[in-house]
């Protein structure tokens, strides 16, 4: 037998390292397309899951689960205001049916606040807060965007197209004769505040953005710590493919560029153990904010949840000082 010249030995080792690493390139970004995709098409939970019962998932389902990514289901209305309210149907300029709660304060209302939720949730879980505000006399509304809640839509880009949904219950409050409106919003519904003023010049009286993510990669960063997974290439390509799949540049998804269109009053607030979103993202946003009247809050023991059910007392102060220098 003759023996193989180190030139060709290689040559053929550095073909099927390449192979090795183009097959290990096209799995990667088979597993990120599929995650994209279910995180954008939220399913409606199962009958087992609403009665707690466990799933039966063989290793071969639970192999495919891990390389395909966990499924994402928007969760169910469970509460309904404990105020007088009216049912709204809003809807977005290619038809999306947006559902809406409205409720006006017992005393002569103030202004109007509008609230928005975080992902894979829905207007039930802002209840804690509209109800502070209307007891503060203020009107609120209460958005599902679209594919959560009640709302209608297949689809979520995770905060990019749902700025439309900020536009939609600006411009119905507006219509009504209101002129001092609040925005308040936590996770995606912070940042869809920031990206519906920026792209729509909304000029709200003032803003309330609460645990904004930093960018879209950066949330797909912060899930990758939550499941365990190394954050790149994760993010990146998942951000890449979420683009593509949507008709939009993942990467140019940015709360900071958005924030720089912020020039009415806004406050930022934030929880200090957050695990999704980082400190330094808040942080980025806030500094990227012009208004001359912003004010940065930090809750130290507060994770990425509801900032009023985490710290009751200090939220009440900090919101309530802030709204009442409101012009």
């Amino acid at each position: 037998m003759k023996n193989v010249k180190p030139g060709k030995k290689l040559r053929r080792w550095l073909v099927w390292t390449g192979w090795v690493i183009l097959v290990q390139f096209i799995l990667m970004n088979i597993s990120a397309a599929l995650y994209a995709y279910k995180l954008t098409h939220l399913k409606d939970l199962p009958s087992e899951m609403l009665t707690h019962k466990p799933v039966s998932r063989n290793v071969f389902s639970k192999t495919w689960r891990l390389f395909t990514g966990p499924d994402f289901y928007r969760q169910p209305l469970s509460d309904t205001p404990s105020f007088p309210f009216a049912p709204l149907q809003l809807g977005t300029e290619n038809g999306i049916a947006i559902e809406a709660w409205y409720a006006k304060p017992d005393s002569a209302s103030k202004g109007a606040v509008i609230l928005f939720h975080g992902m894979t949730v829905n207007k039930g879980y802002v209840l804690d807060e509209a109800s502070v505000f209307r007891d503060w006399g203020y009107s609120v509304l209460m958005v599902d965007v679209r594919s959560h809640g009640n709302s209608a839509g297949e689809v979520t880009t995770i905060g990019y197209k749902e700025a439309e949904e900020v536009k939609v219950a600006y411009d119905h409050i507006r219509s009504s004769g209101e002129r001092k409106i609040v925005l308040w919003g936590a996770s995606m519904g912070a940042v869809i505040i920031a990206k519906a003023i920026a792209d729509y010049r909304l000029q709200p009286t003032a803003a309330i953005i609460e645990m904004p993510f930093l960018s879209l990669q950066s949330h797909l960063k912060g899930r990758a710590r939550i499941l365990g997974f190394p954050e790149q290439p994760f993010a990146f390509l998942t951000t890449f493919w979420i683009g593509a799949e949507n008709g939009f540049n993942g990467f140019g998804f940015n709360t900071t560029r958005y924030a720089k269109n912020i020039h009415c009053p806004v406050m930022v607030q934030y929880g200090n153990k957050d695990e999704l979103v980082q400190s330094r993202e808040t942080e980025k946003v806030y500094q990227a904010i012009p208004s001359a009247a912003k004010k940065l809050v930090i809750y130290e023991n507060a994770r990425h949840e509801s900032l009023l059910r985490n710290d009751p007392a200090a939220w009440k102060k900090e919101v309530s000082e802030f709204l009442e220098k409101l012009k």
